[in-house]
């Protein structure tokens, strides 16, 4: 058992999204992305931003196949709290498994997959010995730029940290995408996935040979203190909603589980919430605004109901009286080695 105590590195500042909202707008933005030089920092935020974060930059897929798109503003108010709550029980075994990996003095391939702003790498590279070279996928070419731009230079030992991008979504993660990886990553990624796309996963994983860490999957329990008698009403709408159009929502991690176990993986899920208090008012209220909106858009019927609780929670986070805690699980997947893996 490792001694190391873990530390969650500060998050990134990630700037607002200019010009076009929509990757196909941007095309030119990947070579852009390529080009950048890993671990110089983030690029100043503009003094205007959006003064409500969206959650996400639409409120269902453009097309069936796609996932939905999570707006950059967001992915930057919830870093500090993604950061603190990622189950760190998971990285001794983890490290355990990569350290019995062949070739691992060459270092760690790792591929980061629907990455967003970058903030799975800026947490988990910082805590694991050794060179790496992350690959990093999105769908997004601006958010795929910024993860480049603000990747961390350098592991737990001072190795270095190289950082790729690849533009693209789940569909094309094959097991040959991933010859070469010793891990697959994903944070707040399994609830916005078919079981389809769970399943493309786990065996992109399984026949590569190389464990997955995928955190912060939303698991349908939210605790509101003071608790208010809408609560339970809310949080199932909200939980329809994260499953509409196929999306396995807080199924997600028992039907990953069930997905990486049939292929041979031992799997283990640890708790990640997040405690949201005073000091996190914030993130509370924007997560109050999106989690509400989101029921109130699955069920319609709530809404005079829903603006009056909300205007209530919304009072009593600003005064300091109200804590949230939401749910989310982490799973690890250790996957069987391969002759391909390194």
């Amino acid at each position: 058992m490792s001694t190391r105590k873990p530390t969650a590195p500060a998050a990134a500042v990630v700037p607002a999204r200019p010009g076009p909202q929509h990757a196909s707008d941007t095309a030119d933005a990947t070579e852009v992305a390529n080009a950048v030089v890993p671990g110089k920092g983030a690029p100043q935020r503009p003094a205007a931003e959006r003064a409500t974060v969206r959650l996400r930059d639409a409120p269902a897929r453009e097309r069936p196949e796609d996932p939905p798109r999570y707006a950059p503003e967001w992915l930057r108010l919830r870093e500090p709290a993604d950061a603190a709550a990622r189950a760190h029980a998971l990285l001794d075994p983890l490290r355990s498994r990569l350290a019995e990996l062949p070739g691992r003095a060459d270092g760690l391939v790792v591929h980061d997959v629907g990455c967003g702003t970058g903030s799975m790498g800026r947490w988990l590279a910082p805590l694991l010995d050794g060179a790496q070279h992350w690959v990093l996928h999105d769908r997004d070419p601006y958010l795929l730029h910024f993860a480049a731009v603000a990747a961390p230079r350098t592991a737990a030992d001072g190795s270095r940290v190289t950082v790729e991008t690849r533009r693209g979504d789940l569909a094309r993660l094959t097991p040959q995408a991933l010859t070469g990886a010793a891990l697959v990553t994903a944070s707040a990624l399994l609830d916005v996935l078919t079981a389809e796309e769970v399943g493309t996963l786990a065996a992109a994983c399984a026949a590569a040979g190389c464990p997955a860490l995928l955190t912060l999957s939303v698991a349908g329990r939210v605790d509101l203190t003071p608790a208010h008698p809408l609560d339970a009403e809310i949080t199932a709408a909200f939980n329809d909603h994260q499953r509409r159009t196929g999306m396995l929502g807080p199924d997600a991690v028992t039907v990953a589980a069930q997905a990486f176990a049939g292929h041979g993986a031992a799997v283990r899920a640890h708790p990640s919430p997040w405690p949201l208090g005073p000091d996190e008012a914030g993130l509370t209220a924007q997560w109050l605004r999106g989690w509400v909106g989101a029921a109130v858009e699955q069920r319609p019927e709530l809404r005079e109901r829903a603006d009056r609780y909300l205007d209530e929670r919304l009072a009593a986070c600003a005064a300091g009286q109200l804590r949230v805690v939401v749910h989310h699980t982490d799973l690890l997947a250790l996957c069987r080695p391969t002759g391909g893996a390194p």
